[in-house]
């Protein structure tokens, strides 16, 4: 009898612990799916930056004020900065520096993507390829993007192709290394698995490969855009013509030509901005997506 309430009262306990496991779970994913407020989001995302840009402002001016620079033509004030920011503005004209670059920018991303993606696939999976072109690849990606502006020049002539074959030389090749980055590390748990479950061929790239390879291809995206964008200031930089524009590269040159340095820190932020915009407009969300997604984000 002693014994049968013995096993009866370690059956109760495990039976409680089980319980709390799960409700401490359940608790858990509350948690991580809860939806954060605004003013928790404005003190951890928005408020420190905001925080960081005050002091670089305050710096900025104090090494005005106090002297420590005297010479406006190698350091502006941040009222003139901000003076050149209003004239660019009432002139109509700072918008389309931005969309100039932007709208190139973007466009030859999105050829790298269409580009970039099979290409990567085909390495990734085909071992005499990866022999052939994966070294390629890798020493294209370190190759530095201004070198391809000559001969896309000599090419193709100054116009808009010629900007989008240097975004291409210099975005295509991050793009297919994340891609083969992200495919190696698929576990091969889950090819056999889908291939048990008849995903094969195309199939299995769009259901088991691609989902698996995410984080790694997100990784070649990011790096791949910041190629884009780089290449594309340079191309706009060394190459100058009164058919393609003023993007922002064009508008630090001309900042150069003119030697006006409020002009040179204009387009340095407007630069800048864009490349913080893109990455928290775009790649962030798609990011803390993956991630969640995958169990690996966590809210506070």
């Amino acid at each position: 009898m002693a014994s049968t309430e013995t096993k009866a009262d370690a059956a109760a306990k495990d039976n409680y612990q089980l319980g709390g496991l799960e409700a401490g779970l359940d608790a858990l994913e509350v948690s991580v799916t809860g939806r954060r407020s605004f003013g928790l989001t404005f003190r951890q995302k928005v408020l420190p930056p905001l925080i960081a840009f005050a002091v670089v402002l305050v710096v900025w001016q104090a090494l005005i004020s106090f002297d420590v620079v005297t010479d406006p033509s190698k350091l502006p004030s941040p009222s003139d900065v901000w003076g050149e920011i209003q004239d660019a503005w009432l002139k109509g004209t700072l918008l389309d520096y931005i969309w100039t670059s932007v709208s190139r920018g973007l466009l030859g991303f999105l050829f790298a993507l269409a580009i970039g993606t099979p290409l990567g696939l085909l390495v990734a999976r085909v071992k005499f390829v990866r022999a052939a072109i994966g070294p390629i690849l890798s020493g294209l990606q370190s190759l530095p993007s201004v070198a391809w502006v000559p001969p896309a020049v000599i090419w193709l002539g100054l116009n808009n192709s010629m900007m989008y074959a240097v975004i291409l030389l210099g975005a295509v090749p991050s793009i297919a290394n994340g891609l083969v980055s992200g495919v190696d590390q698929v576990p091969p748990l889950f090819l056999r698995a889908g291939r048990t479950m008849g995903a094969t061929g195309l199939k299995g790239t769009w259901h088991i490969i691609m989902p698996a390879a995410l984080p790694g291809y997100l990784a070649g995206l990011k790096q791949g855009w910041a190629f884009s964008w780089r290449s594309l200031m340079a191309a706009e930089i060394i190459a100058s013509s009164p058919d393609l524009g003023v993007g922002l590269g064009q508008l630090l040159e001309n900042g150069r030509n003119a030697s006006s340095m409020s002009m040179v820190f204009l387009a340095i932020f407007l630069i800048l901005f864009v490349g913080i915009a893109i990455d928290l407009l775009i790649f962030s969300p798609v990011e803390r997506w993956v991630l969640r997604s995958r169990g690996l984000l966590v809210k506070s």
